[in-house]
């Protein structure tokens, strides 16, 4: 199955995550990690996989595009104005955006130097694109890895990326980072407890945010 077509079957389950012991802890810490690296920026803001449109709804981000219907569904609920279309192929104009986010998103990508290049393509100058990654070498890039071999439907889909790889797609796409935040210092659990989000990168961190804008 592909990873949209994942979505698209499990899109209730996948929303649910917000609401149990892991997503109601981690995604507060990962909103506040994301905030500030988006604040200020020109509007329009574009997400890309969106899915159902938490981060959008929480970060203020006007527009989301998906490839997978049943997750716009329930963006469109939370005021999102959807888009169906894929990161690789942006349906939009260059230059529209004064911030494109791709929160957890190239780790699902079929191509995600293309889908970066079609990010920078359509910022607009003074603009940046927000990423939220986690690397494959953190402990929660680890922990998340197991839990894919162990047969978990979308951390099995995902391919997490090393923070050097990470790093090599965003100079490929002519991109440089140019602000990070972190969250998720805390193990692996079940059952994580609040934690503050803390600017710069830390290598412990489970959740890292980089702001990119265009290298010169």
């Amino acid at each position: 199955m592909s990873t949209a077509g994942l979505f698209e079957r499990l899109a209730a389950r996948y929303d649910a995550w917000y609401e149990g012991p892991v997503g109601t802890a981690v995604f507060p810490s990962e909103v506040a990690c994301l905030q500030p690296l988006v604040d200020g920026l020109p509007r329009p803001w574009l997400e890309v996989g969106t899915g159902s449109g938490r981060f959008a709804a929480a970060l203020g981000v006007e527009v989301g595009v998906d490839p997978a219907a049943a997750p716009l569904v329930l963006a469109r609920s939370r005021g999102i104005r959807v888009v169906r279309g894929v990161g690789e192929r942006l349906p939009f104009r260059a230059g529209v955006f004064g911030a494109v986010l791709a929160v957890v998103t190239v780790c699902f990508a079929d191509d995600p130097a293309v889908l970066l290049a079609e990010a920078r393509r359509v910022v607009r100058p003074g603009g940046a694109v927000v990423m939220g990654l986690v690397f494959a070498e953190s402990r929660w890039g680890r922990f998340y890895r197991d839990q894919g071999a162990s047969g978990h439907p979308f951390y099995s889909a995902a391919r997490f990326l090393t923070r050097q790889e990470a790093l090599a797609l965003v100079a490929g796409a002519g991109l440089r980072v140019q602000a990070a935040r972190s969250a998720l210092y805390q193990p692996p659990t079940d059952r994580p407890g609040p934690e503050p989000a803390r600017d710069g990168e830390a290598p412990a961190a489970g959740f890292v945010c980089w702001r990119a804008v265009a290298a010169p």
